[in-house]
């Protein structure tokens, strides 16, 4: 009889889905039960995950399980006083990213509660999974300065503990990325820009870099999700710069994504965040070169050849850095990592089997 694993994903952004997804198709003796929520409403979302998988799952979370695995959005001290039963089987925390490391918005409310809830599902869970180094370290740095805020009542060696559970086990990138056998040329060198349309990754600098290259043979695939409302840069992207794209908007079918992947030269962050990296990981297994910020998880992926000086808040400089890079493409260095699911997937299968 399979055993019985509930998963739990309280922001189920597009990276989480790409994650939990992959996992239960590569892990088929598993029997998988997973819960998600919409990737909206943050600061909702943050403050009452619990009480809505309460309101939409509560007869499948009354079910028995193996083993729960929560993303570290969960309020994990809820779930499990909702529903005690959950407390008595092994439970992990994964992290795809915290909230100690995210750019500051002055629009959100409530983060220090989201980081004292953060912190509380740590200590509660069996063992703590980061997606990257860098992501742990951003985690216990920042986890170290909330504490000394808190006036009293901080557990003696709670960092310590927590460090002594936790784990790097990366999201792995799907087998489909693969380069083309034969190198694809072009008169122009496309650069994708595969994020999500929003404020933290740089639009602003994406913007400044297009009008730099102009007149230029660089084009640009310009991908990732929209949402909603986008910001003005991005606006200003699709009204004024089209004819500099040759790619405008998310792609939806997986094997044409891949196919631009797969002709592009340069793939680019502008990122004010990122704690992984998937997207830009996914570009450089189809053959892309990166060129990224030299800080966030880039300097433990990328050489220092890839990587461009960090210049806050002055959009305009930091595209003409950039710019310097991309004038110098054939200097950017090939990468490859062993992050595919065949490479990954017995790290895995360990890591469950051994809670089971």
């Amino acid at each position: 009889m399979k055993k019985r694993v509930l998963l739990l994903s309280a922001y189920d952004a597009e990276s989480h889905r790409y994650w939990h997804q992959n996992l239960s198709r590569h892990l088929d003796n598993i029997e998988w039960h997973i819960l998600s929520l919409n990737d909206r409403f943050f600061s909702w979302r943050m403050a009452a995950n619990a009480l809505i998988f309460k309101n939409l799952h509560d007869a499948r979370l009354q079910q028995k399980y193996d083993l729960l695995i929560a993303t570290s959005m969960t309020d994990l001290t809820a779930v499990r006083g909702f529903y005690p039963h959950l407390a008595s089987i092994p439970n992990l925390l994964y992290f795809h990213e915290n909230q100690f490391a995210y750019p500051h918005n002055p629009r959100q409310t409530g983060i220090a509660e989201v980081c004292l809830k953060n912190l509380t599902a740590a200590y509660l869970a069996d063992e703590l999974v980061f997606n990257s180094a860098y992501n742990r370290r951003s985690f216990f740095d920042g986890a170290l300065q909330f504490l000394k805020k808190m006036p009293d009542g901080v557990p003696r060696n709670f960092l310590t503990a927590l460090r002594a559970k936790s784990r790097l086990l990366p999201v792995p990138i799907a087998d489909d990325c693969q380069p083309l056998k034969t190198p694809f040329k072009s008169d122009a060198l496309q650069v994708v820009w595969n994020h999500r349309w929003e404020h933290d990754k740089g639009p602003e600098t994406l913007l400044a870099l297009i009008r730099l290259s102009h007149d230029l043979p660089i084009k640009f695939h310009i991908l990732g999700r929209a949402f909603k409302k986008i910001p003005k840069a991005m606006q200003t992207i699709k009204d004024k710069h089209a004819n500099q794209c040759l790619t405008l908007g998310y792609v939806d079918n997986r094997a044409d994504y891949i196919h631009v992947l797969q002709h592009a030269d340069v793939v680019l962050s502008t990122a004010d965040h990122d704690f992984q990296g998937v997207a830009m990981l996914e570009a450089v297994a189809c053959g892309c070169r990166p060129l990224a910020p030299n800080h966030l998880v880039y300097p433990d992926l990328y050489p220092p050849e890839n990587l461009y000086p960090v210049i806050p808040a002055e959009p305009e400089k930091q595209a003409r850095a950039i710019f310097a890079k991309l004038q110098q493409a054939c200097e950017l260095k090939a990468v490859s990592h062993n992050l595919s699911w065949r490479h990954c997937h017995d790290n895995y299968r360990q890591w469950i089997k051994q809670w089971l």
